[in-house]
């Protein structure tokens, strides 16, 4: 590993969105014989064992992205790894910093292609004849900030001749925050196919899930969904699908609107069987719902608020 003229310690922390349950990571950390502290993902096999520091983490398998810092000489590179098979808007900032400085000057922003990864910042000392240190956040958002909606018609998003709305826009329940504001709950039975409103690619899956309840703090980030990336950058959400195989497609899969996508359920924050679909565009780190035209068997949908 390449040394650094001056020591420089490096903690990493990271606030990750939409995961599930966290898995162990360990960090290693140990001192040169020049009094440099590194830190990496594996021992160094030339320092000896106890000279060799431990430090356990917890790493969240289903983060859409993740914070990388790889040493480059007397500097850090701070890259961001996207999961998604669909862009992401990332943004890191420092929650402790110490003669260190970033390039471009944090918190700073980056989009992330699809599978990709971008370095948003590089880190050094601000003073090279001493040492520093820092702590990272790095938030991470689905989406393109550039992505621009188009006015579309969307397919009804359940095979069923016979539908209700148990909660429409700004609907008091769960429909206030901007990410929900026009999202529609559409009441179904379990097991009830769900259907891709439009062409789209298939971005991101959850399927891990098995309850649901109305604690918000256990439940709330806790629904099988699957979000779809349109050609225009936003992207639908369809949540709450069914425990066991309620995701039948793949990420990166291609599909076209009217397509079986997966079958609707009762998971995550919910007072019972519906599916939640919302369409949603990144506004800058943050995701809004925007409202849609939906067409079903008997012509348009009249959207409009409500409760559940």
């Amino acid at each position: 590993m390449p040394r650094l003229p001056t020591p420089i310690a490096m903690c990493l922390c990271l606030l990750l969105l939409a995961a599930p349950a966290a898995q162990a990571g360990k960090l290693y950390r140990w001192t040169d014989k020049s009094g440099i502290t590194h830190y990496g993902d594996r021992a160094p096999s030339a320092a000896p064992p106890s000279e060799v520091k431990v430090i356990p983490f917890r790493a969240e398998p289903g983060a859409i992205a993740r914070l990388r810092v790889q040493q480059d000489g007397d500097r850090y590179l701070a890259w961001a790894d996207n999961s998604l098979s669909g862009p992401v808007e990332v943004q890191l900032d420092f929650t402790h910093s110490n003669n260190i400085a970033g390039n471009p000057s944090l918190p700073a922003n980056a989009t992330v292609d699809a599978r990709g990864s971008a370095v948003v910042a590089v880190l050094s000392a601000q003073d090279p004849t001493r040492g520093g240190d820092f702590e990272l956040t790095m938030r991470s958002v689905p989406g393109d900030p550039r992505a621009r909606a188009r006015n579309v018609e969307y397919l009804l998003p359940l095979q069923q001749q016979q539908f209700r709305i148990d909660q429409g826009y700004g609907g008091h329940f769960s429909h206030t925050e901007p990410e929900h504001r026009y999202a529609i709950d559409f009441a179904a039975d379990i097991g009830t196919p769900v259907l891709a409103a439009r062409d789209g690619v298939v971005m991101q899956v959850e399927s891990d899930f098995d309850k649901a309840g109305l604690n918000l703090e256990k439940f709330g980030d806790r629904a099988n969904f699957v979000r779809i990336l349109h050609d225009d950058g936003t992207m639908a959400l369809y949540a709450h699908l069914k425990a066991d195989n309620g995701v039948i497609v793949r990420v990166g899969q291609r599909v076209r609107a009217g397509q079986q996508i997966g079958l609707s359920g009762n998971t995550g924050f919910s007072t019972g069987p519906h599916l939640h679909f919302a369409v949603q565009i990144n506004r800058g780190m943050r995701l809004e719902s925007i409202p849609v035209r939906i067409n079903g068997p008997q012509g348009p949908l009249r959207l409009s608020g409500g409760t559940r």
